[in-house]
């Protein structure tokens, strides 16, 4: 029998088969993000809930990945997922307005950070030191720090495994299914509720992506002088505005989307570049490795910290053309 505060606003249908296969583990490759086709007519409820969905599909089926296989491709769709889903909490809690959404939340913040340790060493690993690697053959101190992060990572695949297949985990994942497929956020005391779940979702879009340009724009107004830890700000903030307007852009054009989504991911590369910059020197300098006793190893992460740090100011130099593409751009969700 429904409850009877179910009745109070539409009923929604039932979650896809994607994502109950998903939610059994039968997804065994990597799994992106996948775009969600939202309708103008649409009510924000209706958009959060086919929005959830997705995030919880490509969070369950990364998963799966990563306690099956060591493709490093696995933890990095985990934390985009976890991270998309908070963002996705973020952007409807104007809407939805529930308790239990900042809980999910928050243990998405956590398994995210557990994630993040294994996604670090797998970019630096695979991606940072090989690159050196390319570049100077003739360096033999690269083998040996190589071999110190790829054990590393294998410790902290094991550890995370084993996080994943603890109660808390598996309780995150009914939660949020839960959650999504039995209304969570409804509440027969809020009398004004059933007027925000009707919003017509271009409304909260509008909204949403404003207030989060804003936040760009105040960080962004003095670009040339920004401080290190001022720049990460920026690239936070960048972040934050890309995945809600990636959600909402199945609501406009194409025309209008795509020049301002592609100018603001080149951007968030020269952020990036930092971002991995500083990732490298405290893992090389604030932790074990730091103590680490071969003459190898140490060089080679010294030389890491300079070449990363040289990446990360030379893509800085140009940021500021780009910067300047991505506020000439008219807003996409302001023109009608």
């Amino acid at each position: 029998m429904k409850q009877k505060r179910h009745l109070h606003a539409t009923e929604l249908p039932a979650p896809t088969d994607d994502t109950t296969a998903t939610l059994t583990g039968l997804a065994l490759t990597p799994r992106n993000a996948k775009d969600v086709a939202l309708r103008a007519d649409q009510s924000a409820e209706r958009a959060a809930r086919d929005v959830l969905r997705e995030c919880l599909a490509q969070i369950a089926a990364n998963i799966s990945v990563v306690l099956q296989s060591d493709d490093p491709e696995g933890p990095h769709q985990l934390r985009i997922g976890l991270r998309r889903l908070r963002s996705v909490f973020s952007v409807f809690r104007p809407v939805l307005r529930c308790r239990e959404m900042q809980r999910l939340g928050d243990e998405a913040r956590w398994l995210g950070q557990e994630v993040g340790s294994l996604r670090d060493l797998d970019v630096i690993a695979g991606d940072l030191v090989a690159r050196e690697r390319q570049r100077h053959p003739e360096e033999p101190c690269f083998q040996a720090l190589a071999e110190r992060l790829q054990a590393l990572a294998h410790e902290q695949r094991e550890h995370l495994r084993q996080i994943l297949v603890d109660e808390r985990v598996p309780h995150f994942l009914a939660d949020v299914d839960r959650f999504i497929e039995q209304r969570g956020w409804l509440d027969p005391f809020d009398i004004g509720q059933t007027r925000r779940l009707a919003m017509p979702v271009r409304e909260l879009a509008r909204y949403a992506l404003d207030k989060r340009w804003q936040k760009v724009l105040l960080h962004a107004d003095r670009l040339a002088s920004l401080t290190r830890e001022e720049r990460h700000e920026l690239r936070k903030d960048l972040k934050k505005l890309r995945y809600p307007a990636e959600v909402f852009a199945s609501l406009y054009p194409v025309k209008r989307t795509a020049p301002f989504l592609d100018t603001l991911k080149k951007l968030q590369t020269v952020f990036g570049d930092l971002n991995d910059a500083a990732t490298l020197k405290t893992l090389f300098t604030e932790t074990a490795l730091s103590r680490a006793a071969d003459m190898a190893t140490q060089r080679a992460m010294g030389w890491m910290i300079g070449a990363s740090l040289t990446q990360a100011e030379s893509g800085w130099a140009g940021v500021m053309p780009v910067w300047q593409r991505l506020e000439q751009q008219r807003r996409f969700w302001r023109r009608r």
